[in-house]
């Protein structure tokens, strides 16, 4: 078994006029809800052996501030292909993930991410299917797993959504 782990950047600053998109850092509340993800994770054993990670500054911070509640050995690269990636970049990194990892986070950017989500989904909770199809949003987490030997064998709808998490709907259920 295979457990893939997408996370959408956090929610970054606002462009500035004559500033590159790809140094926009992150704002407060895109630091908070990564510490929460990652927090998230952790609390419920979602450990990745490998991370891959967008070389853009907000996909970084991202990173960042949810590796605290992470173990220091967490192997971590930075790719650049995921800048803006679309769905066939993101699948390609994935499926060239060594055998030996058995759970790969991937930080990068939407609408990439949702896409590729959308694509590898295909079983799994009804409405939480449906909402991941409408929207990923900043800080969105999904835990996709697939009965697969080797990353190579990754195909369209052939993995089963085990959660989709925001910020806001952990801070609903432990309110």
């Amino acid at each position: 078994m295979r457990r893939l782990m997408i996370l959408r950047h956090s929610k970054a600053e606002r462009p500035q006029p004559g500033g590159r998109d790809h140094e926009r850092p992150l704002n407060r509340r895109g630091r908070e809800d990564a510490g929460t993800i990652g927090t998230y994770m952790a609390r419920h054993g979602l450990i990745p052996d490998r991370v891959v990670v967008s070389t853009a500054v907000r996909t970084r911070e991202t990173w960042q501030h949810a590796a605290g509640a992470f173990p220091a050995d967490v192997a971590v690269a930075f790719e650049q292909r995921l800048y803006d990636a679309v769905p066939h970049t993101i699948l390609d990194v994935v499926k060239r993930t060594s055998s030996d990892v058995r759970s790969l986070l991937v930080i990068a950017h939407n609408p990439g991410l949702q896409s590729t989500a959308v694509l590898l989904v295909g079983a799994g909770d009804t409405d939480a299917r449906q909402r991941l199809s409408e929207k990923l949003p900043t800080s969105g987490l999904v835990v996709v797993d697939f009965a697969i030997d080797d990353w190579e064998e990754l195909h369209r709808h052939g993995g089963r959504l085990d959660r989709f998490v925001t910020p806001r709907s952990i801070a609903a259920t432990t309110d």
